[in-house]
């Protein structure tokens, strides 16, 4: 427990002395490298304390008291998840497509946790003697602090990492329901938890694809209805019918029929209605295309949103 503020800052550059001569530092000689390295906080009471430019990718976080009034300043510096492993070999293709995962600041912790998992994905770093063992369970109230403590610090775009963590702690826990289970690995694959914009606008395309497509094949009449007038009794009346829209026959895929299916798509991604004549089966691929691709856009724009407010 400090007492009063601590700054534990990191020198890249030679320490002079007052003579002008430049501090030896042979004893470092067989350092691992040249960052200042913490190794744990565990038991550290982090109220008044400041890390300064300090590679915490080893650094063990949890059992730290009061993590979320850590101030990181400076350059300190974490783990991230691996790239994915290159295939090599007939052996190699047992593990294809190659599993990637998302490139984002992690603690040494979760390596730990991933590596020690059954059928772990190589590229996670095993436990060092003494780490202990933690879970999904000790690990997200860790993440949160640590957000918690970069929201604090005004830095809104570094904090996104560790919601992103959080998240993924969330949704590997054993004690949450399996609805909730299903709901966040939904919002994991549809935008990684609002904060990765392109799958939002992969998943948008794939739709609108795909909105495209059955309009074409089953959505779009036949033929645009006629209306026909009608004159009844000793008065001249008229009363306007339309026909039904007739289920498409023959080549339904042309340039004529992809231009009215490209327009009903377009207009139901911003909730609009296009007003084409559809097929009972047009109109539930529309209404289906007005409830789903508004919200793939939506998460498109929350995830850029998380990545460049202040």
């Amino acid at each position: 427990m400090f007492e009063y503020p601590l700054t534990l800052a990191a020198e890249h550059d030679p320490f002079v002395l007052a003579d002008g001569s430049v501090l030896a530092e042979d004893v470092f000689a067989g350092a691992p490298g040249p960052e200042v390295r913490v190794a744990s906080l565990r038991g550290v009471d982090a109220a008044h304390l400041v890390l300064s430019g300090v590679d915490l990718s080893p650094c063990l976080f949890t059992g730290t008291v009061h993590l979320d009034q850590l101030r990181l300043e400076g350059a300190c510096t974490f783990d991230t998840a691996p790239a994915p492993a290159p295939v090599s070999g007939w052996r190699g293709w047992r593990h294809w497509p190659p599993v990637r995962f998302t490139q984002r600041r992690v603690l040494a912790e979760e390596h730990h946790w991933r590596a020690g998992r059954p059928g772990a994905v190589r590229g996670w770093n095993g436990a060092v003697l003494g780490a202990g063992r933690v879970g999904p369970l000790q690990l997200a109230p860790v993440y949160r602090a640590l957000r918690k403590a970069f929201e604090d610090g005004k830095h809104e775009p570094g904090a996104a990492d560790f919601y992103y963590g959080e998240m993924e702690m969330r949704r590997h826990a054993d004690d949450i329901p399996r609805a909730e289970r299903w709901l966040l690995t939904a919002y994991w694959a549809l935008s990684g938890y609002g904060l990765r914009a392109s799958r939002a606008l992969a998943w948008l395309g794939a739709a609108m694809l795909l909105t495209i497509g059955l309009l074409m094949g089953w959505g779009i009449a036949q033929d645009t209805p006629q209306q026909t007038a009608t004159v009844g009794g000793g008065k001249v009346t008229f009363q306007i019918d339309k026909d039904d829209p007739e289920n498409p026959t023959g080549n339904r895929f042309t340039g004529e029929r992809f231009e009215k299916a490209l327009n009903v798509t377009l207009n139901s991604v911003v909730f609009r209605s296009s007003g084409q004549d559809l097929t009972t089966a047009g109109t539930y691929i529309e209404m289906t295309s007005r409830l789903a691709e508004p919200v793939l856009l939506g998460l498109a724009v929350l995830a850029i949103r998380n990545r460049v407010k202040r």
